[in-house]
């Protein structure tokens, strides 16, 4: 069942990548060429040329929605990869397709580009970009890291003391038998002073 929730995140996460990142880079580019754009005509002592000639972008809406989309989606493939009761599978999964693709992409670029959906829009778009400066390919090889990790494929370990019975079943905890009679446990030496009558220990 932990493996199922990882495969329904993997495809959660897969839509973020192609909605979110792709759509924010392609935000965040645009921002930064128009703003560069707009400075071209100043010297280059004043920043011409620049984005924001030579200043601030946080006045830029553009960088600053596409730059949120994206740190948004690498927050959430990051806690994916790092948390270990999530199913290696949320992250990896993702993560070798986007390897895949990108070797695809290096192998048949007109193959690995016909398979891009919706590529008339700004998220097929930006996913192009990603795929093209490898960024795509970097980011999956991370993501791909907790597959290897073998203590990810097994469930958390139970709170010492407990003893669980099973998957569905909720932890019970373990008892401790007394002995087969069922009586207390009882001391198996008697330590008492020694009497006045007993001879000196020479």
């Amino acid at each position: 069942m932990r493996h199922l929730y990882g495969v329904a995140l993997a495809v959660l996460l897969a839509a973020a990548v192609f909605f979110g990142a792709a759509w924010g880079y392609v935000w965040a580019f645009n921002g930064i060429e128009a703003s560069a754009a707009t400075s071209s005509g100043l010297p280059s002592a004043d920043g011409g040329g620049l984005p924001a000639a030579g200043g601030s972008l946080f006045q830029n809406t553009h960088v600053m929605v596409g730059g949120g989309a994206l740190l948004a989606v690498g927050l959430a493939a990051g806690l994916l990869m790092v948390i270990p009761r999530v199913s290696p599978l949320a992250a990896g999964l993702p993560g070798l397709v986007l390897v895949a693709w990108t070797v695809l992409y290096a192998s048949d670029v007109r193959e690995a580009v016909r398979l891009i959906p919706l590529k008339s829009s700004d998220s097929g778009t930006g996913f192009e970009l990603l795929l093209f400066s490898g960024l795509l390919g970097a980011a999956g090889l991370a993501m791909m890291a907790p597959l290897f990790i073998p203590s990810r494929w097994r469930g958390p370990s139970q709170v010492p003391g407990y003893a669980g019975l099973g998957d569905d079943t909720p932890p019970q905890p373990a008892t401790v038998s007394a002995g087969i009679s069922g009586s207390a446990l009882e001391p198996t030496a008697d330590f008492t002073r020694p009497s006045d009558d007993s001879p000196d220990q020479g």
